[in-house]
């Protein structure tokens, strides 16, 4: 299963924080995000498993940032960077 969120985070720092705070909070979740890309996109995958989207954007939003779930337009193939990399991993 792959989500893909919509976010405002900016910075690469931010990024990180997030993304290893998805990966303790959620087993089995792996993130990136992709800062260059103008809705600066969040992915998240998990093997076998669904990804509880509102738990997600709960979680960026205690930390004070937004995060919606994007279309179908990001699939799991049709981007760069998507989730061939290691667990805690960030695409700038």
């Amino acid at each position: 299963m792959v989500e893909v969120f919509k976010t405002t985070v900016e910075k690469q720092s931010q990024a990180k924080l997030l993304i290893d705070l998805i990966c303790l909070a959620f087993t089995g979740y792996r993130a990136t995000f992709d800062l260059e890309d103008c809705d600066k996109v969040l992915r998240i995958s998990c093997e076998g498993a669904a990804i509880c989207n509102t738990s997600v954007i709960g979680l960026l939003e205690s930390f004070g940032y937004e995060a919606a779930v994007l279309d179908d337009v990001y699939s799991e193939t049709g981007r760069p960077g998507s989730f061939a990399s290691p667990t805690h991993s960030i695409t700038i």
